[in-house]
């Protein structure tokens, strides 16, 4: 197939190049121009405006960082009108559900389909073309792409025809990492104070309780946080923020996600918004806690 794919950053990169081993007809976009480059290398086209890219796309991938890059690309950058009639935009982002929902009101306008299919998985998961992909949107159009999808996912899961459904999914996911995140945390400057070892508090836990293959690989990167932060405590933020606003149009409260908020702009203004998603929390808390010894 014809496609295009705007956004290649962490994700957006190895997502393209399954997509490319697959044989499909690929041409990239990126804001900055060098990330397109190893595509290229492996027969991606590159289009130096995102209206370019999508001109003769049958499909449309988009996978930006948040609701204002997907309205820079799709508006200021031309791609909404530029896309011929037809074709189906599918966002792989995690944006807002009241964005999701002006989109498809928008697309369908325009003569277009919009398919929503977030993503569940780090840089490394989607290297390894072992992303959970989320979709919903019109049955015919997601058939349509779900071979694309399964290109870079071990599964994919149709929940609705309502695209911001699968947008509302992948939020609700992402809060019960945070929250997974936050209460390993605590526990690991609890035993640490209690004189236990962190890791060996956490394997045993984990082997006596969860015996859970994602809290094991995320109480990895607490204990021994990457080189390059696989989501970014900017990120977290980001998708708390709009599960709570998802939230609040329904009149849900969200007592635990307004606490993990708060402790996510502390991190921000520590100025630590680049550091990685769940090792930060962990050093934040242990910050707080030596703070707390000190008074």
């Amino acid at each position: 197939m014809r496609i295009a794919f705007l956004g290649l950053g962490k994700m957006g990169s190895p997502m393209a190049a399954h997509l490319l081993k697959a044989g499909h007809e690929l041409m990239v976009w990126n804001r900055t121009r060098a990330h397109a480059d190893p595509l290229a290398n492996l027969g991606a086209k590159v289009a130096e405006t995102p209206a370019a890219a999508v001109a003769d796309a049958e499909v449309v991938m988009t996978m930006v960082f948040d609701d204002v890059a997907l309205e820079e690309v799709l508006f200021k950058g031309g791609a909404l009108k530029g896309m011929m009639p037809g074709a189906v935009h599918v966002s792989l982002s995690t944006i807002s559900v009241a964005l999701s929902d002006r989109l498809t009101v928008m697309h369908k306008a325009e003569k277009l389909t919009f398919v929503a299919a977030p993503v569940f998985g780090r840089p490394n998961v989607a290297e390894d073309g072992k992303l959970y992909t989320v979709v919903a949107g019109e049955a015919k159009a997601v058939e349509e792409v779900r071979p694309l999808l399964e290109t870079f996912s071990r599964s994919v899961a149709v929940v609705a025809e309502k695209p911001s459904a699968a947008h509302a999914v992948k939020l609700g996911g992402n809060f019960l990492i945070t929250a997974m995140i936050a209460s390993v945390s605590e526990s690991l400057v609890y035993a640490e104070a209690l004189g236990v070892k962190p890791e060996l508090f956490f394997e045993t836990v984990n082997a006596a309780l969860f015996r859970s293959p994602f809290y094991e690989a995320y109480g990895k990167i607490m204990l021994h946080p990457p080189k390059d932060a696989g989501g970014s405590i900017a990120l977290g933020e980001k998708d708390l923020r709009l599960f709570r606003e998802a939230a609040q149009s329904v009149k849900v409260k969200t007592p635990l996600a307004e606490g993990y908020e708060k402790n996510f702009k502390r991190a921000i203004e520590a100025g630590m918004q680049d550091e990685d998603w769940a090792a930060g929390y962990y050093k934040l808390a242990q910050d707080a806690n030596r703070a707390a010894q000190v008074k």
